[in-house]
């Protein structure tokens, strides 16, 4: 049996205990915005909505079924006892505009108490079942847990209002957790998330440190929200009231980053652009406090240069015989011991670890580094390609261990765009053709079934080169097939095939390069009609946090697991293929940039450069949340292993251009500046 009651356009379904089950919209109707028992076999009860736990130094416990309930005309008011000494009182009711919670924790004993960890369950239905039906049904939780400055968006992945906003207004959340995560959610789920005042026990320095709080005997603890429908992101971010507005989250090391005020806000705190990486800013308005984080970046040459040295000697496995000694391994960076492949996919010594070879030609285009180390070891990863990745048939296995495998598609047009690369780097014409024979044998095993990462950039490259050297029949053949690729996914709709994971940011990234690269060849409107909605897919993937890891970063929750040595699911801000957002924006025609697109896709860019360490250490993962199944989180993963990728489409895509983003060689000290102007 369930209640609903109105708020706004919309209204809440709440269980027989007062939880909400569902959030409506009339304009929305097969989206009920959370977590379902019948839908998704993992959730459960212990998940529902405001359910959670408390930690304390004499104690914890969770609260799910309340012990009371109290129904009233506009809402419901419902009491836990998590602790003996611990009241948890729950108030929701609609005011007609908005859906209001308040979350109240009173100390009934007689002694004070110290909270450590506090968590609510808002378990948002961000589940990629499907292209179509996570288009039709999901929503993208983009989370923003910055103090008293803190909200949850619950947007659909389609892009389509109306979106769902959680806004505090009372209170403080410092951090957000993941819960059921693992090989039965796999990489399609992004499990339960949870929100906190605090997660100060299970990891005390996540999100730049989390408070204890501590409650007097009689002493109240309250968390107050409210939930409303939003037409738009910029409908939302305005009801959020933010205290400040950062235009730009990176600044290079030596300059100031701007940060404007609202009316009676202060910067408590924030570090100066002295190191490379993310910095907190605190911010106090009204005796609230609010933090986020921006970065301060070294400069790309720099940043690039030191990365090929580590490549170079400490990514080449030397002690094989040859040419296994030409590729590239993961590294881990705790000891610089290069990492076996132990049987896993994705330690192998090809598939994603190209794009180390990748980001040295890059560097070696634009004469960074040592040209003879790099020179020698592109060779050397280009005989190592052709004699044991590159397949008879034409396809190319994920790494040279010997033995039947899966047909894998991703990693054709990786390795064709390093052969072109070649050829436009040493200019031996056996190069192109590879590069073009690849191109072609994976349109013959069915790439032109799949969106393939870096697919269609590879096609354009590849047949323009074969008409520069006198090949325009070659060249025209690949440009049709790449057209019909093309035209067969207009012809689709929503209807995208499963990848490696149903549906995600690495399968829409594809798809818009591929509808804008098809437009340059043939200047067709059906690409256009069809690019206006694979844009806006694909802009939901990234939410609109003023958080430098955050910020358009596309959400992805599963490479922790399969790239990292730590084998820990949960969300990666950012992840490398996030930047394939940047390059997707970057390729759409004239008509649909924008000066906001093209700003996007900077910022995309520069935001990545987190992951990557002046001295030339890099992270595969950095696993965002405080916990991910109550295992600690929000730190680098300790394994280098296919980063890199996020430099070298940075240096393939930005041309000439790319210093002006973190300035020139200098590094040293910088400022915030905050004009005291209201927002």
């Amino acid at each position: 049996m369930t209640k609903t009651f109105a708020f706004g356009e919309g209204s809440v379904e709440l269980g027989p205990d007062g939880a909400p089950v569902a959030f409506l919209h009339p304009r929305d109707p097969g989206r009920v915005h959370l977590l379902s028992e019948t839908l998704e076999s993992w959730h459960g009860p212990d998940h529902s909505w405001g359910s959670g736990f408390v930690i304390t130094p004499e104690g914890s416990g969770r609260w799910q079924t309340a012990n009371a309930v109290d129904w009233h005309a506009d809402g419901v008011a419902a009491w836990h006892r998590p602790r003996a000494d611990l009241e948890l009182s729950i108030d929701r009711r609609t005011d007609g505009d908005h859906w209001a919670e308040t979350y109240r924790w009173t100390n009934t004993g007689d002694r004070a108490v110290e909270i450590t960890g506090l968590a609510v369950n808002v378990p948002v239905h961000d589940v990629y079942d499907g292209a179509r039906s996570a288009l039709a049904r999901g929503c993208h939780a983009h989370v923003f847990t910055g103090g008293a400055w803190s909200w949850i968006l619950a947007e659909p992945m389609s892009g389509a209002a109306p979106l769902l906003g959680v806004i505090v207004r009372e209170g403080s959340l410092w951090a957000y957790s993941v819960e059921s995560r693992n090989r039965r959610t796999s990489s399609n789920a992004r499990g339960h998330l949870l929100v906190h005042p605090t997660d100060h026990a299970r990891n005390p320095g996540a999100f730049g440190g989390q408070p204890i709080l501590t409650l007097a005997a009689g002493e109240s603890h309250t968390l107050s929200w409210e939930l409303g429908w939003h037409d738009s992101r910029e409908a939302f971010l305005a009801a959020t009231d933010p205290p400040a507005r950062l235009p730009s989250l990176t600044a290079p090391l030596g300059s100031k980053l701007e940060v404007e005020l609202a009316a009676g806000t202060r910067l408590l705190s924030g570090e100066t652009a002295a190191r490379h990486g993310v910095q907190h800013l605190d911010l106090e308005r009204d005796g609230r406090t609010s933090r986020t984080a921006v970065a301060f970046l070294a400069p790309v040459r720099l940043l690039t240069e030191a990365r090929v040295e580590r490549i170079l000697h400490e990514h080449r496995p030397v002690e094989r015989p040859a040419p296994e000694r030409y590729a590239f391994v993961p590294v881990d960076t705790r000891t610089g011991l290069r990492q076996t492949e132990n049987g896993w996919p994705d330690w192998t010594d090809g598939a994603e670890r190209t794009g180390m070879a990748v980001l040295l030609q890059q560097a070696r285009r634009r004469g960074w580094g040592d040209r003879q180390a790099i020179d020698d070891a592109l060779r050397g990863f280009a005989r190592f390609a052709r004699e044991r990745l590159v397949q008879p048939d034409g396809s190319v296995h994920r790494g040279s261990r010997p033995g039947a495998e899966p047909l894998r598609l991703y990693n054709t047009p990786w390795l064709a765009h390093f052969f072109l690369d070649q050829f436009h780097l040493y200019g031996d014409g056996a190069d192109l053709d590879l590069a073009a024979s690849l191109l072609e044998s994976g349109y013959a095993l069915g790439a032109a079934g799949h969106l393939l990462i870096g697919h269609p950039e590879a096609v354009a490259g590849v047949a323009d080169a074969l008409e520069a050297q006198g090949h325009p029949e070659r060249a025209g053949l690949l440009r049709e097939a790449l057209i019909d690729h093309a035209d067969r996914f207009v012809d689709l709709g929503a209807d995208l095939p499963a990848h490696e994971v149903t549906y995600e940011q690495s399968m829409v990234a594809p798809l818009v390069s591929l509808f804008a690269t098809a437009y340059a060849l043939r200047p067709d409107e059906r690409f256009v009609a069809a690019l206006r909605p694979a844009v806006t897919w694909l802009r939901a993937f990234g939410g609109p946090q003023p958080h430098v890891r955050l910020r358009d970063i596309g959400i992805r929750h599963w490479d922790g697991y399969w790239f990292g040595i730590d084998r820990q699911w949960g969300d990666v801000f950012p992840h490398y293929w996030s930047v394939l957002t940047a390059v997707a924006l970057r390729r759409l025609p004239a008509q649909l940039q924008t000066e906001e697109s093209r700003r996007t896709a900077d910022a995309i860019f520069a935001a990545n450069l987190v992951d990557f360490t002046p001295d030339g250490r890099a992270t595969c993962a950095f696993v965002m949340p405080s916990c991910v199944d109550g295992r600690p989180a929000h730190r680098p993963d300790p394994l280098a292993n296919d980063q890199d990728w996020a430099l070298a489409l940075l240096l393939r895509t930005a041309g000439p251009s790319v210093s002006s983003m973190t300035g020139g060689a200098g590094a040293g000290g910088g400022a915030l500046t905050h004009p005291r102007s209201p927002l």
